[in-house]
């Protein structure tokens, strides 16, 4: 069976320009995001007013924080989280000699456990920056979930998707084709430079 030619072309250009038009209606979004955030990322003396907090509490287990021989390092997390509203995920945990720590960590916020083992008394710092450090943390996918991991792995996709996309359409652009494959170079050509200018 002989392939059409003519048609494949035009059924591929039609299947790039669907592709390419309806995703970077969602990539509009997420460009904007990430080109704003990049900004305050490059100026981090910028908080537009939302400087960071920082309380300190401190108070005592109304249990043992061992259990058979071990630091019970769960019934401790959630004990503070439930008295503090404490958020964010564990980020590390130990313990040396008869003092031991939990560090929680979220976008924009970070909660540090100090407790003494035998004492069952504890000392907790919460600090809470302002909303433009939680959209930089966001950006560079710092203290999130899986789900925000999940995320940027697709946004990158469609990025991905919408230069690909972009580029099989400048190939059946005759009168474009050239000079937009030729700036394409240029722009990769500019780019590599500036990488290795910026880590030599």
């Amino acid at each position: 069976m002989a392939i059409d030619v003519a048609q494949t072309k035009r059924s591929t250009y039609r299947w790039a320009r669907f592709l390419h038009v309806y995703t970077s209606m969602i990539c509009l979004i997420i460009v904007l995001f990430f080109s704003l955030t990049g900004i305050t990322l490059n100026h981090p003396t910028w908080t537009l007013g939302g400087g960071t907090t920082t309380q300190t509490v401190s108070g005592s287990f109304p249990f043992a924080v061992t259990s058979n021989g071990y630091v019970d390092y769960l019934r401790i997390a959630e004990y503070i989280r439930k008295q503090y509203d404490v958020k964010g995920a564990v980020d590390s945990y130990e313990t040396s000699g008869n003092e031991g720590s939990i560090a929680f960590k979220n976008p924009g916020y970070s909660a540090d456990l100090f407790f003494v083992v035998d004492a069952a008394t504890y000392k907790l710092t919460v600090e809470q920056s302002g909303w433009i450090a939680v959209m930089n943390d966001l950006h560079k996918g710092r203290d999130t979930g899986s789900s925000w991991k999940w995320v940027i792995d697709i946004a990158g996709g469609l990025l991905a998707l919408i230069s690909i996309t972009g580029l099989v359409m400048q190939f059946f652009l005759r009168k474009r084709r050239r000079s937009a494959l030729s700036m394409a170079i240029v722009g990769a050509v500019i780019v590599g430079i500036l990488i290795v200018v910026t880590i030599s």
